[in-house]
């Protein structure tokens, strides 16, 4: 049986009177590329924050990576990696600070860290760029070396928040195989995304609407479900059901 890295059930988030995630309950199995879909305020983002243990749930239960979302928030934190658009890696630092600043965070020994900085520089062909500040980096090779930290420390899943935002298609095509190649060695990867045609990748999808998934499925199996040709058109149709802002 497939193993499951995350588990929640009527997961709920409220702030006063408005309830920002409505009851949500799915799974997400060992080595899936689970894209977790949704407009502006759709209630994504807040999710995202309770399975990172970041926010705490207003109701229901969960577990991610095996630990429970409420108890053990602070042991998510060290057993998942997390990359965002906004905010990933330190400019000011060169690529080698960097990655040795992650790889501490992460728990890891400087021997350990020492080791996996030589073989991450050739393998993403960085060794020129060793001693580079990461602002004078193209933002191609900056996502490719933030995906990289994320993963550094080998955990159980990774969660993406829109981590192509601003990249051009070719370059988006080649984070994607390395997306691809973590999925292949075990890692989870739980991804948002505006890109449409990015979906297509993940092996499953959620579409939230108004805090509530409205839609669950394969990419083929919801493209079928609601008569469409391309996730796109299934995006729009259940964004058109949207009531909030």
């Amino acid at each position: 049986m497939t193993n499951k890295v995350i588990e929640v059930s009527n997961l709920t988030k409220k702030f006063g009177s408005f309830t920002a995630v409505n009851h949500i309950t799915f799974d997400v199995k060992e080595g899936e590329i689970f894209g977790f879909l949704g407009a502006n305020g759709a209630g994504k983002t807040t999710a995202m924050q309770m399975l990172c243990g970041i926010s705490m749930p207003t109701s229901g239960e969960g577990t991610v990576a095996g630990y429970d979302i409420i108890k053990e928030n602070e042991l998510i934190k060290r057993n998942i990696g997390y990359m965002s658009q906004k905010f990933s890696l330190y400019e000011d630092l060169k690529v080698w600070e960097n990655i040795r600043l992650f790889g501490g965070i992460y728990g890891l020994s400087n021997k350990v860290i020492a080791e996996k900085t030589d073989a991450l520089l050739k393998q993403l062909n960085f060794a020129e760029e060793r001693n580079t500040l990461v602002k004078y980096l193209p933002l191609g090779w900056k996502q490719k070396l933030a995906f990289s930290v994320a993963i550094f420390h080998e955990p159980k899943i990774v969660f993406l928040d829109e981590p192509t935002g601003g990249v051009d298609p070719a370059m988006r095509r080649r984070f994607w195989e390395m997306i691809y190649d973590a999925s292949e060695r075990g890692i989870t990867v739980f991804v948002t995304t505006h890109y449409m045609d990015e979906s297509e990748y993940c092996n499953r999808v959620s579409i939230m609407v108004d805090g509530r998934i409205e839609a669950l499925d394969t990419p083929a199996a919801l493209r079928h479900q609601f008569n469409a040709d391309t996730m796109d058109e299934v995006f729009r149709q259940l964004a058109r059901k949207a009531e909030r802002d």
